[in-house]
């Protein structure tokens, strides 16, 4: 059974460049949605599973799924900063664990409005376990005791009061800005200051959680079991990659379905915008499609070549989406975080999941789009197709 050449699908599409570009920008703009909004979900969900360590613990109070529901006295809190022999020591054999104490507060934001923002106190040791992975790029640490707080870089800007050397009014107390820190994951919009001094402004007297580095090859699942069975202090372990995993899911949710709902929406126009070219294109060559039944070409070879015209229109629908949703790469935005209800900022992600993902949708849409018409000419009797001009 002899194909159609090749040759003829590239020349019809040339012949039509019209209608050819017309509908490679209306899947375009609809790949470029669909990838956008996926490169949102990449964005979010990699700031907060790509910074996770699997040798840092989040210890929660049990039955708790996030800090902002887990508590701790400082009694309890104790407990396990000091008596959890699978932590790792620092240079003076120190354990490297820690309590933190988290609220979200209501602050406002530069461009109006207000949103959530995360306060953290923090103990000393927080430092020196996030090491390298936290670094303060303009000012300097908070002082122990101090009312001196240091912020995220990404509210810089965003948050107002959030820069060096302004002055956040936490409740009745002034907290001065004395640094700038970056850090890869979700701590980058947060406000930190010291643990002691935050208990007493925010009248949070304990611990939301305490973290733990933990010596290499510590068998976690067994410590999970021994602190969920604790009479004094059961609380429920997880590793800082799989906690902050879990941070992900409800906005992620989210961002998936805008995206499926979007993608159904415009990609039905633009499956529509496909067929009826190629409709428009079978009546301009409905002579032709007569003498390529006449010389010998059956109806599949003619379905296989309308369709084949159709895929090449969505594949060149899906590059097109994908350079132009390129240059969002790395722009950063900001949203609430459904799961714990405070602000997070992060950058749109073009992942190779984003581009094959998009690429595929276009050739999905063209295959669709161009089967009816693809139909239409395969069942094209000779006879009546050489009659018509």
């Amino acid at each position: 059974m002899a194909l159609v050449p090749l040759t003829y699908t590239f020349r019809s599409l040339l012949e039509r460049r019209s209608s050819t570009a017309l509908t490679v920008v209306a899947m375009g703009a609809t790949v470029a949605t669909l990838a956008g909004v996926l490169a949102l979900q990449q964005g979010f969900q990699t700031l907060f599973t790509a910074s996770g360590r699997e040798d840092l613990l989040v210890i929660l109070r049990k039955g708790a799924n996030a800090e902002g529901e887990s508590g701790f006295s400082r009694d309890r809190a104790e407990v396990l900063l000091k008596g959890l022999p699978e932590a790792a020591a620092d240079a003076d054999g120190r354990p490297l664990t820690s309590g933190e104490m988290y609220l979200a507060v209501r602050r406002p934001k530069e461009d109006g409005g207000e949103t959530n923002v995360p306060i953290r106190g923090v103990q000393p040791q927080t430092f020196a376990i996030h090491g390298e992975r936290l670094r303060v790029v303009e000012g300097q640490r908070f002082g122990p005791g101090t009312d001196e707080v240091i912020v995220g870089r990404s509210l810089v800007g965003r948050i107002r009061d959030c820069r060096l050397g302004a002055v956040i009014q936490l409740n009745t107390t002034p907290f001065r800005v004395v640094g700038v820190f970056e850090h890869d994951g979700p701590y980058g919009s947060e406000v930190w200051g010291d643990a002691d001094r935050m208990s007493e402004a925010l009248q949070r007297p304990g611990f939301n959680r305490v973290i733990a580095q933990v010596v290499p090859g510590a068998d976690l699942a067994a410590l999970q079991a021994r602190l969920d069975a604790d009479k004094q202090v059961p609380c429920k372990v997880m590793t800082e990659r799989a906690y902050l995993s879990a941070q992900t899911g409800a906005l992620s949710a989210v961002l998936l379905s805008l995206g499926f709902v979007l993608a159904l929406i415009m990609g039905t126009a633009a499956v529509l915008t496909g067929t009826n070219t190629m409709l428009a294109a079978l009546a301009a060559r409905t002579h032709e499609v007569g003498v390529l039944l006449a010389i010998g070409f059956r109806p599949l070879p003619i379905f296989l070549s309308f369709l084949l015209e159709s895929t090449l229109l969505g594949l060149m629908g899906g590059v097109a989406g994908c350079l132009m949703v390129l240059p969002l790469d790395g722009l950063r935005t900001g949203t609430t975080n459904f799961n714990t209800f405070t602000e997070v900022a992060f950058a749109f992600r073009i992942t190779p999941t984003v581009l094959v993902t998009a690429v595929v949708f276009a050739l999905g849409l063209g295959i669709v789009g161009g089967t009816v018409p693809a139909l239409v000419a395969a069942r094209l009797r000779p006879t009546q197709a050489l009659r018509r001009e």
